[in-house]
């Protein structure tokens, strides 16, 4: 036989279980799981038991009168046919007719060990510890071969390169998977220098991320001391530890950008505040050299120096003012004595005698100042500039001096 080609064996394939009468109108019971309801319409979604799953679709046309609503754990029965999708070569389910049944066991599991946790307040607000802003080192627990370590990585080298990261690779799925997990946990948070720890994994079904439904790693994550970012599934998957954890993140890239900042802004923000810091600096600067000037010109006006020239000033001022005064008393003191030397000299005998002038007096002394105090016969002396002499009344003529009579 000559080699087929990939497409025409999936079609054989196609062909052999579409004719099964059998898988052309089944009905399977199962377990929702990994439910997904697209933008189209169509809803895509595993069934699943204890043992085994199978992929399951069904279209809008099929879903649009559907009275039930489909979610995660529901237990359901399908009624559909089997077929290949060519493209993968996967057989899946094309279901028409859906019936509910009820939860399924590990949804209810989920349920109650969900409510059991939040009843004893590991799931407060109150409790949970603070991110760092700045993590100088970050612990990982995932798996090493899985997406979720590569996007976690990348994702923390390009946004804040100087954080170190310590991978501790564990089973993300499976019996051992939550022991394993518990183990890195508490490995890391005894180092002692991890300031913040991520765990998580990439989505998936409810029974492959069971392994973070854990009663024990719920219990781990939160007697921890180092701060916890739950990152498990994609963004509408929601396990026990996104409850339990400090802070959960919808998928492992998201947990990486909420660890760190972006340098880059760091350092944009650090060059703005800078800036900001420089303009008070230099601001500040001169307003304490416009205060220095002040208090120079104040020390200047008060320096022992000034004020010993200012009061040499006064003094000069003063003694030139003390001389002036000194000077005019002088001059009206001497202008005043000529004066009273002039009103002596008027009233000094000797200067009216050596005028001519004669004083009369009796021989008591008496000074003869009027006619009318003299009388005939009467002795008197007359004090000349050059002596003395006495004289007899003979005659007494009453009269002025200026009236022309003898």
């Amino acid at each position: 036989m000559k080699p087929l080609r990939v497409s025409e064996l999936n079609g054989y394939i196609k062909r052999i279980i579409s004719g099964d009468i059998m898988l052309s109108n089944v009905q399977v019971e199962g377990e929702i799981s990994n439910f997904k309801h697209h933008f189209s319409g169509h809803m895509y979604f595993s069934l699943k038991d204890e043992k085994s799953k199978i992929p399951c679709v069904m279209f809008k046309g099929d879903n649009d009168n559907l009275n039930i609503k489909l979610e995660e754990g529901l237990k359901i029965i399908a009624t559909g046919y089997v077929s290949v999708y060519d493209r993968d070569g996967s057989y899946q389910l094309y279901i028409k007719k859906i019936e509910q049944k009820g939860k399924g066991d590990l949804f209810k599991k989920y349920e109650e060990l969900k409510k059991k946790l939040e009843d004893e307040g590991l799931f407060d607000a109150t409790t949970k510890k603070e991110i760092p802003y700045l993590p100088k080192c970050i612990g990982v627990v995932t798996s090493l071969t899985g997406a979720a370590v590569r996007d976690i990585v990348s994702v923390l080298k390009r946004r804040y390169p100087p954080c170190n990261i310590i991978i501790y690779p564990t089973l993300v799925q499976g019996l051992e998977a939550s022991k394993e997990i518990c183990k890195a946990l508490k490995y890391l948070d005894s180092m002692g220098n991890i300031d913040l720890i991520i765990t998580g994994r990439g989505g998936g079904s409810i029974e492959e991320l069971f392994a973070f439904n854990d009663e024990e790693l719920a219990r781990t994550i939160y007697n921890l001391k180092t701060p916890v970012i739950s990152a498990v599934g994609h963004e509408t998957d929601f396990t026990i530890a996104d409850f339990v954890a400090d802070l959960r993140a919808p998928t492992p890239s998201a947990a990486a950008e909420l660890s760190v900042p972006d340098i880059s802004h760091l350092n944009d923000s650090l060059k703005n505040k800078y800036k900001v810091l420089m303009n008070l600096y230099i601001k500040k600067i001169n307003s304490h050299k416009q205060e220095l000037r002040l208090y120079q010109r104040s020390l200047e006006y008060n320096s022992p120096t000034r004020i010993i020239t200012v009061g040499k000033q006064e003094i000069d001022g003063l003694f030139k003012d003390l001389t002036h005064s000194i000077d005019k008393k002088l001059r009206n003191e001497t202008n005043r004595l000529s004066s009273l030397e002039n009103k002596l000299n008027m009233l000094d005998l000797s200067m009216n005698l050596g005028k001519g002038f004669g004083i009369l007096y009796d021989e008591s002394g008496k000074v003869i100042k009027s006619i009318d105090d003299l009388f005939i016969n009467q002795k008197l002396n007359i004090l000349l500039e050059d002596g003395k002499l006495k004289t007899i009344i003979t005659n007494i003529n009453k009269g002025g001096l200026l009236d022309g009579r003898n």
